[in-house]
């Protein structure tokens, strides 16, 4: 595949209607890709899975890399190892189809019109989903577009892309991971009692800002709206009419049995290390 002949136009925001989500899955799954790609390699590409929901939100779920390589004038890919890796996907999980491609660094480039032609041909409307590893804007920015060919009577000049929406929901356990993830730098993997401090600490702080927004609307300072009233109805009628002793109770319990787990973990790591130490020790002697 030539790029020469190909120009690529970029604009930032798009009239299109379509949306998509993705899950962390496929983002750890790239940057997992993207430490483990050949010395020569400068960005990785590959074949993104998932369905397309009834209100039309591609849902990202899944995706695997293909090997390619790439010059300054031209693009080839596996097509034969990215049908192999469908085949085997699809044994697994028959639900999943091919919803678009993903490539590593900050927007599309010259050569990204080539694979999105050929993507093209296995899917109607595919999304291109960039992920931003080389952190340039300072953590790891993601975008999805959808490309139209611009033509002039029967000739094509020029593949336009379109970002779309792009929507990233994950649970807070992933949510943490996540943010260590795209952080450029990181002192140590926060501890699960870390990590639960910081849960809790998120967790505080939207409560605070539903405070706000609640005295806000009472008090007449912001416009009430009945969208923002129902999920937050829905979260106090989902909440156990307990008594503050026995939620407090209930609270205890869990994180003394989480601690527990924790502590049984740590003996067992140990009593491996020290297991495997011994043997080491008893092969030499």
């Amino acid at each position: 595949m030539a790029i020469s002949d190909r120009t690529v136009l970029q604009f930032s925001s798009s009239s299109s209607t379509l949306s998509a989500k993705v899950h962390p899955l496929v983002i750890f799954n790239i940057c997992d890709c993207y430490v483990r790609r050949p010395d020569q390699a400068e960005r990785v590409i590959g074949t993104l899975l998932g369905s397309v929901l009834p209100d039309g939100t591609v849902d990202i779920r899944n995706s695997y890399a293909v090997p390619h390589n790439e010059s300054l004038d031209q693009v080839a890919l596996d097509i034969e190892y990215h049908h192999n890796m469908l085949l085997s996907h699809q044994k697994v999980n028959p639900k999943e189809i091919i919803v678009g491609w993903y490539s590593t660094g900050l927007g599309v480039s010259g050569g990204s019109a080539l694979i999105h032609e050929f993507y093209s041909r296995e899917v109607p409307n595919p999304i291109h989903l960039t992920v931003d590893t080389g952190f340039a804007l300072g953590e790891g920015t993601l975008k999805a577009y959808v490309s139209n060919n611009l033509s002039l009577g029967d000739h094509q000049i020029a593949a336009q892309f379109q970002e779309i929406p792009l929507d990233l929901r994950m649970i807070e356990a992933e949510r943490i991971g996540f943010d260590t993830l795209k952080a450029t730098t990181v002192d140590k993997i926060p501890s699960d009692l870390e990590g639960m401090e910081s849960s809790m600490e998120h967790l505080l702080a939207l409560i605070d800002d539903m405070y706000k927004y609640v005295d806000d609307v009472v008090e007449g300072h912001v416009v009430p709206d009945n969208k923002i009233g129902r999920f937050i109805s829905d979260a106090v009628g989902s909440l156990p009419k307990l008594p503050p002793s026995a939620f407090d109770k209930l609270v205890n319990d869990s994180l003394q049995d989480n601690l527990l787990l924790l502590y049984l973990s740590s003996i067992t790591r140990t009593q491996l290390s020290l297991a495997e130490k011994l043997n080491t020790a008893a092969q030499i002697l």
